[in-house]
């Protein structure tokens, strides 16, 4: 496949929908892109009814290009990931890979524009991220929910307040920050350096204040992240985990047993926030961010270092903190409902607590005098005899035993 054809079929791909965020391409299936979580079919000229093995690959090649160490990467482990760019039009962060035998690809649209804070809708604790001068902060959850773009709209409020250098490790470049008050080097995995601990490693001599790593995806990575941000960097990166403690433990997890005393400390010194993310079908269409936010305090500390407890949980301690600015996934649900940005359903399905999330829910139901059960039917039994009636049954009083 000619470049010139790939680009008219990627452009027809991204016109057909509106707002996509995917491009698929699967043997067996038309191309399809995603728009609002869900896959949709893509009517192409001329029309393409089911992709070819040979279809598929001819997309990759075209992608790959003449690239020979995307190549070799892609024969050794069966799959890759490199930039595209479809002129000014778009840009895309490609994966490329071998299922049955066969190759399949996916496209991820990267934004234009360096997200801000509001215009994302998330909640202003997450300016606080970029106040910290050394440390780890994290940015969690599944794949494709908005990390990177957190993470971005966190780095523009520093390029708008502090003169500093910033060095990004990414896997590839999503955003390209414009030129404000810091300064910039954005580095990308297998064109500026072959891994992310290499990467870290040197740039800590690149006399940064603040380090974008992609993903802490190894042990090696994150033991190289913890000593930069134990030395005076501020160090900001990616997790796949679905709530703080779930991401404590997974870093815990990349040691072995008798190190985790160690790195139980070091992760009580060095890290300032969690926030993990999910992304929920909004009313009307659409997706909305529903963040967990967790910072360190006293609490915190004593949690990481001695292990959860009963009455001694991240959840509890997120929920009490709440005045703090942290808060649980539970508590950001239920505010989406209340605004009617989700429906019951939505709330009920991503809850981390199924139980809190339905009692809130009855709460501002019943504040609006509307139903909270779907029993019916219910009243008072007025046949039931009254103490006066006689054909109440009396109690027989116990006799007493002769004296």
């Amino acid at each position: 496949m000619q470049l010139r054809e790939l680009d008219r079929l990627l452009t027809r791909m991204l016109e057909a929908c509106g707002p996509v965020s995917d491009l698929n391409f699967t043997a067996d299936k038309p191309p399809q892109v995603e728009l609002n979580g869900q896959l949709v079919p893509v009517t192409t000229d001329p029309p393409i009814e089911r992709l070819t093995p040979f279809q598929t690959e001819a997309v990759a090649l075209a992608l790959i290009g003449s690239d020979r160490r995307l190549t070799e990467t892609f024969v050794r482990t069966g799959s890759c990931d490199l930039p595209y760019a479809l002129g000014t039009t778009a840009r895309f962060r490609v994966n490329i890979f071998q299922q049955r035998g066969q190759t399949s690809i996916v496209l991820r649209r990267l934004a234009g524009n360096v997200p801000t804070i509001e215009g994302l809708g998330l909640p202003p604790v997450i300016n606080k991220l970029a106040e910290p001068r050394n440390g780890l902060i994290l940015v969690t959850g599944a794949t494709g929910s908005g990390k990177s773009t957190t993470l971005a709209a966190v780095l523009d409020i520093i390029n708008e307040n502090k003169a500093v250098h910033v060095v990004t490790l990414e896997d590839p470049v999503e955003f390209v920050f414009p030129v404000k008050k810091a300064t910039f080097n954005q580095r990308e995995l297998g064109t500026d350096f072959d891994t992310f601990a290499n990467g870290l490693r040197a740039a800590m001599r690149q006399a940064p204040k603040v380090i974008l790593v992609g993903e802490m995806r190894d042990r090696e990575t994150l033991e190289i992240g913890l000593s930069a941000a134990e030395t005076g960097h501020l160090v900001m990166s990616t997790l796949h985990t679905m709530n703080a403690g779930q991401t404590i433990n997974r870093m815990l997890g990349m040691f072995d047993k008798d190190e985790e005393r160690m790195m139980r400390m070091r992760l009580a010194d060095t890290l300032r926030w969690i926030v993990c993310q999910r992304l929920l079908p909004k009313v009307g269409g659409g997706r909305v961010a529903a963040l967990e936010v967790m910072g360190m305090n006293l609490r915190v500390e004593e949690v990481i270092l001695n292990g959860e407890s009963e009455g001694k949980t991240y959840y509890e301690i997120i929920r009490d903190c709440e005045p703090l600015g942290m808060q649980t996934f539970d508590t950001h649900i239920l505010r989406l409902f209340r605004e009617e940005l989700i429906t019951e359903e939505t709330a009920l399905s991503y809850a981390s607590k199924r139980s809190v999330v339905a009692r809130g829910l009855d709460q501002h139901k019943a504040s609006k005098g509307e139903k909270t059960s779907d029993i019916d039917g219910l009243s008072m039994d007025s046949e039931y005899p009254k103490p006066s009636d006689p054909l109440r049954p009396q109690r027989t009083p116990p006799r007493r035993p002769a004296s």
